[in-house]
């Protein structure tokens, strides 16, 4: 496995790989890595000659200080993790690698998306998103990019960035990875105690339940009915649940024909904020 934490050289590395015809696939994250990780690695590995996996911390995405300070950073496990698994490309660049004193200021017009959901919860965060991932796109300049569905509405704005910058890259969207009893992986699992993560596998048996009924219960009963699941469980602090159209993430009351709908929960257990999803159609 190659290592790089330069702009230039991954770019003269890659230049090679393009004049040789290889397909590349980019796995963007912040480190931290757990199988939900290697999971879209292998994935890339399936549909690409090559596959970047880029690891950096992304200042201009975190709202507070404090959680960017928490951040966990574990750089030699994750790349112990990525050569077990034959990654081709590890790219880890500093903060100034990646933010030159020279910065432009960056807005997109990400419409509704923005202003919903964790667009409302943590304003600006889905700005500081696309300015990473775009940085990226431009930089590796891949044929496939890979994000796992467990951060549904993230997966929703890089679309939308996708089609407003006219990029050829195609998204491609892995199940969430779990565990055995259904716990979506995620690095914030780390600061859970055991308690705690027993705690948390009431998220998946409430959206499990959403899924379960969602075509034959009335979406605000089958909403509180899952509420309930939680609330049950005790010592969980629900942020929100909802069911949406899936392009706009808009809450709906009834199933809309033709469309496609997601089940978004965020909670929060032992000062933890957890996020899950489920497809429902």
């Amino acid at each position: 496995m190659r290592i790089f934490r330069t702009k230039q050289a991954l770019q003269s590395y890659l230049d090679e790989l393009r004049e040789a015809k290889q397909r590349v696939a980019l796995v963007p994250t912040m480190g931290a890595l757990h199988e939900g990780h290697l999971t879209l690695v292998k994935e890339a590995q399936q549909i690409a000659d090559v596959v970047v996996c880029s690891i950096f911390v992304n200042p201009t995405q975190f709202n507070d200080p404090g959680d960017l300070e928490r951040y966990p950073r574990p750089e030699e496990n994750d790349l112990q993790l990525l050569q077990t698994i034959h990654c081709d490309i590890a790219f880890m660049p500093t903060v100034e690698e990646m933010y030159p004193e020279t910065e432009e200021p960056w807005h997109l017009d990400l419409g509704s998306l923005e202003k919903v959901w964790e667009g409302e919860k943590r304003p600006g965060h889905f700005q500081g998103v696309t300015q990473i991932v775009y940085k990226l796109f431009s930089l590796v300049e891949p044929d496939v990019a890979c994000f796992g569905q467990k951060d549904f509405q993230q997966i929703m704005v890089i679309q939308r960035l996708i089609e407003l910058k006219k990029l050829s890259v195609v998204l491609h969207i892995c199940p969430t990875v779990r565990n055995e009893k259904g716990l979506a992986l995620s690095s914030r699992n780390m600061r859970l105690s055991a308690e705690g993560k027993h705690k948390a596998l009431a998220l998946y048996r409430s959206l499990r339940h959403i899924e379960r009924y969602f075509e034959v219960r009335n979406l605000n009963t089958l909403r509180t009915e899952a509420l309930d699941i939680l609330h049950q469980e005790g010592e969980i602090d629900v942020e929100y649940l909802a069911i949406c159209e899936t392009r706009s993430l808009q809450e709906v009351d009834q199933i809309e024909p033709r469309k496609k709908h997601v089940a978004l929960l965020v909670a929060w257990i032992e000062g933890v904020r957890l996020i899950d999803n489920m497809l429902l159609d």
